[in-house]
């Protein structure tokens, strides 16, 4: 068993140089490219930033995520770790997930391509054994765990439409998992050391994401983090030790809802505004709750900051309910319905318009 200061001095120094990396190599792209990653396809694409500007983020974070996997019998004497079969799976998804956010930067594939391979990414996860086991019947928890996939793909990918929300955003979901890890001992874990790399990427990419950004990271960086987040939230919100029984399982579903608060519910709001006026859901536009917001007068600092507070606030009562609440009840399941209601309504309420009757 490694000491506590070797595990500290091994995570701090892989966690510097893993950022560093990957401010040097998005520096790297941004100044010896100027085309890969940059669509100018008209109709097709709808951002908010109308500059058009590289899309690498992504291809930072899967070097990272690769580069985490093979250095951890470096740090760790552990035989077998990575030829566990849960590890191929979830490496074998999210390089499927990264090639085609890849291909979708360079050729805008089609939606139904996109959807297909999304399950396909969930197929490979459970035939692998990461799933979602919270249901005594396989083939439900079959269904919600590539429900699970494919709506968290979509929703960090239609989250990622203002500078740095996604980046921020990811960021406190990966500092929630690794304090969940940390609470639970789980020092020497692939995850852990994984969970720290993509941390890093992230926040070495979000010097170039920043507003006003020098980069994007495209849908090379959002279905890849889609992917990796929903595993994470497998792992580590979906399933724990204590899901036995209706109350339990109550606790878990706030865990999740807690931690994904934001884009769960930027989804769900755009996804209801759009049916409510007869839009597709599926065709991008400038009604997220981000651009409200900027509509209401905060500017794009603001609002990633303030997305940023809402993660963490979030963070705060997940960690409450995951460590802390020891005897959940229903007192605690109606605190956390009013907590997530509200914060629902916060988010909601700025992208409300009324219909107007020569609209329907």
């Amino acid at each position: 068993m490694e000491s506590k200061t070797y595990l500290i001095v091994v995570y701090s120094s892989y966690f510097l140089s893993a950022a560093l990396f990957s401010f040097l190599i998005n520096g790297l792209f941004l100044k010896f490219s100027s085309t890969l990653g940059i669509r100018d396809i008209e109709n097709r694409v709808i951002r908010w930033n109308s500059l058009s500007k590289p899309s690498f983020g992504g291809i930072s974070f899967y070097l990272i995520f690769l580069l985490s996997i093979a250095s951890y019998p470096i740090f760790f004497e552990q035989t077998g770790v990575l030829f566990n079969k849960n590890l191929l799976g979830i490496l074998a998804a999210c390089t499927l997930s990264f090639l085609m956010g890849l291909s979708d930067d360079a050729y805008n594939t089609k939606p139904l391509l996109k959807v297909l391979v999304q399950i396909s990414c969930g197929i490979i996860l459970i035939s692998t054994g990461t799933y979602i086991s919270i249901f005594e019947n396989t083939i439900i928890n079959y269904f919600l765990t590539i429900f699970w996939v494919v709506g968290l793909m979509n929703s960090i990918n239609m989250l990622d439409n203002m500078d740095a929300i996604t980046t921020v955003v990811s960021i406190t979901i990966l500092l929630n998992t690794l304090l969940i890890i940390f609470l639970n001992k789980e020092y020497t874990s692939i995850n852990t050391l994984i969970i720290i790399g993509v941390l890093a990427a992230l926040i070495g990419f979000l010097f170039f994401n920043w507003h006003p950004s020098k980069m994007f990271m495209g849908d090379t960086g959002s279905q890849f983090l889609g992917l990796f987040l929903a595993v994470i939230g497998i792992i580590y919100f979906w399933n724990t030790p204590d899901v036995k029984g209706v109350l339990i399982q109550s606790k878990q579903f706030f865990a999740v809802i807690l931690t994904f608060a934001i884009p769960i519910i930027d989804t769900a709001t755009v996804t209801f505004n759009r049916l409510r006026k007869g839009k597709s859901p599926f065709i991008g536009g400038k009604d997220h709750t981000t651009h409200h917001f900027f509509y209401k007068g905060l500017t794009e600092k603001r609002i990633a900051i303030l997305f940023t507070l809402i993660a963490i606030v979030s963070m705060f009562f997940n960690i409450l309910i995951i460590k802390y609440i020891e005897h959940w009840s229903y007192i605690h399941i109606l605190l956390f319905t009013l907590y997530f209601i509200s914060l629902f309504w916060f988010m909601y309420a700025p992208t409300y318009t009324p219909i107007k009757k020569n609209e329907k």
